[in-house]
């Protein structure tokens, strides 16, 4: 039976040198108070120490909630997450000093691993990773040089390359509810995000481990709808009501209903995007949508292409999709990213990333932070620093087009758009396209092998992926090729027919977008 506890009492269910396997994103669905619970634990009496974390997403406020909590030598022996950036600076300190194993996997495989554990079928096998810094043969997901274990291994089925993902054993699942009846069954009902938790608690029910739930308030058995109970209590061990301040959906509120699908809210005063070097890189990825696409947007830049697509009239015939679960609505961004507002759909984390992998995205925009002459991309690492893949590896590996999409250099970059022309006020400091990535977030050669459609598109200039490397095809109006482009560049991309971007993006009012979409075709 279920025992219900005060959330002081967590650490001493847990002891040294457990497997946590922990739900949440960012705040959302995450147990957060549990966390609070173990750290003040730990830096009393020294115990529980010596943890292995399991995390699908980052978690945290980039400050000191979430993975922060876990942010003291001797706490942690080993972290195994699809992000780190989210666990603020302490955490990039404790990662950085070697102060821990640290180890970097992709998000769709941290969210279905616990399926796999649940049924005692060993790890996951995938080709998500393969010919990126995931792959065993680069680097092996290893973020530190503390981190020696090989976890990924190489195998072949059929005659194919697979990464194996070895399994954990769970020894605690600390998972999320709304609310608890007295029978330990749990609603998600104000979750914005489904983040496994049955999966999970089942995990840890497999290995022999032990189920620990945060909730809300705790309601009398028998008083909820059976289909609103997702987990059920004959998996749940202990349960504890959470303080407010604790049981947040997002650092931005304690509740917000638009997010959850129980309130919808008018969104026609969307403004517009002013013209600028994001809204000319966001028309140029939009001329690849098509009529009833779905669509994966990352954070940052590619959210413009969202912009632009509401100011053209067109986001109606397309689907946007998050890879937390929400699918339909306007994807939130900041410290909501992960939700929706004005969901359509709402489903489990681990089943959206199984359709991500089987090759459900149309097109994904995402962001570009490095680049090299052999199309690979790196979003993950930067002067040594580890933020991590999170979902950009699954993502940009298994849609069936993919468009990279910033700036051409970063750091102090002004631009002015003038009379159907682009000119450049003020180059920026760093370069974005290098002779070597400093990490592989995305691999040219294994997409140039299994023929993936790949571009990469900045405010001056377009190039697409071939086989022999990256080519460039097209250049803005105003720019010139050799001072505007080539001498930014650490390499020299292959050119053949360059030919100017479409004078009409650079024009105050563009109106063409909702004829490419319908049509097909680009204008």
């Amino acid at each position: 039976m279920v025992q219900f506890i005060q959330s002081s009492e967590v650490a001493t269910l847990i002891k040294d040198n457990d497997t946590l396997y922990c739900t949440g994103m960012m705040l959302a669905g995450l147990a957060e108070e549990a966390l609070v619970e173990l750290e003040k634990s730990f830096l009393a009496q020294g115990h529980p120490r010596n943890l292995t974390l399991y995390t699908p997403v980052g978690q945290g406020n980039f400050k000191d909630k979430g993975m922060a909590h876990f942010a003291h030598e001797g706490m942690v022996k080993r972290f195994v997450a699809a992000h780190y950036g989210v666990g603020g600076p302490k955490l990039a300190a404790l990662v950085r000093n070697n102060q821990c194993e640290a180890y970097n996997w992709p998000q769709g495989v941290l969210a279905v691993m616990p399926r796999q554990v649940a049924g005692r079928r060993g790890g996951v096998f995938s080709k998500v990773g393969l010919g990126t810094f995931i792959d065993p043969r680069i680097e092996g997901g290893k973020v530190n040089s503390r981190a020696t274990e090989d976890l990924i291994e190489v195998r072949e089925l059929d005659g194919e390359e697979y990464l194996y993902f070895k399994p954990p054993k769970v020894n605690v699942a600390l998972i999320r509810g709304t609310v608890a009846d007295q029978r330990g069954n749990l609603t998600l009902d104000r979750e914005g995000v489904l983040t496994d938790a049955l999966a999970i608690a089942q995990a840890a029910r497999a290995c022999g481990g032990i189920v620990i739930a945060q909730v809300e308030e705790i309601a009398q058995s028998g008083s909820l709808h059976p289909k609103q109970i997702k987990v059920p209590g004959m998996l749940v061990d202990y349960v504890y009501v959470a303080q407010a301040a604790h049981h947040r959906q997002s650092e931005k509120a304690h509740f917000n209903p638009a997010l959850t699908g129980d309130l919808r809210i008018p969104t026609h005063g969307i403004a517009a995007l002013p013209l600028d070097e994001r809204k000319i890189i966001a028309r140029r990825a939009a001329i690849h949508l098509r009529a009833a696409d779905v669509l994966n947007l990352g954070i940052g830049m590619p959210e413009g292409v969202a912009a632009v697509a509401a100011e053209e009239g067109v986001a109606h015939a397309l689907t946007l999709t998050l890879e937390t679960g929400p699918i339909g609505g306007i994807p939130a961004g900041g410290h909501e990213f992960g939700h929706s507002v004005n969901p359509e759909v709402i489903i489990e984390h681990s089943a959206q990333f199984d359709f991500y992998d089987g090759g459900g995205i149309d097109i994904s925009f995402l962001g570009l932070a490095q680049v090299d002459r052999h199309g690979n991309v790196n979003v993950s690492k930067f002067s040594g620093r580890a933020v991590g893949c999170g979902g950009f590896i699954d993502i940009s590996q298994n849609a069936k087009k993919v468009a990279f999409c910033g700036t051409f250099t970063a750091g102090g970059l002004e631009v002015a758009v003038e009379n159907g022309a682009l000119r450049i006020l003020k180059e920026g400091r760093q370069r974005k396209f290098v002779d070597q990535v400093e990490q592989i977030s995305f691999a040219g050669r294994y997409a140039a092998a299994v023929q993936q459609a790949v571009l990469y598109i900045t405010e001056r200039a377009v190039f697409r992926l071939r086989a022999e490397g990256l080519e460039l095809i097209e250049i803005a109006p105003g720019i010139d090729l050799e001072a505007d482009i080539l001498a930014h560049m650490a390499f020299r991309p292959l050119m053949g027919n360059v030919r100017l971007m479409d004078e009409k993006l650079f024009q105050p009012v563009w109106g063409l977008l909702k004829s490419i979409v319908q049509s097909g075709r680009a204008a």
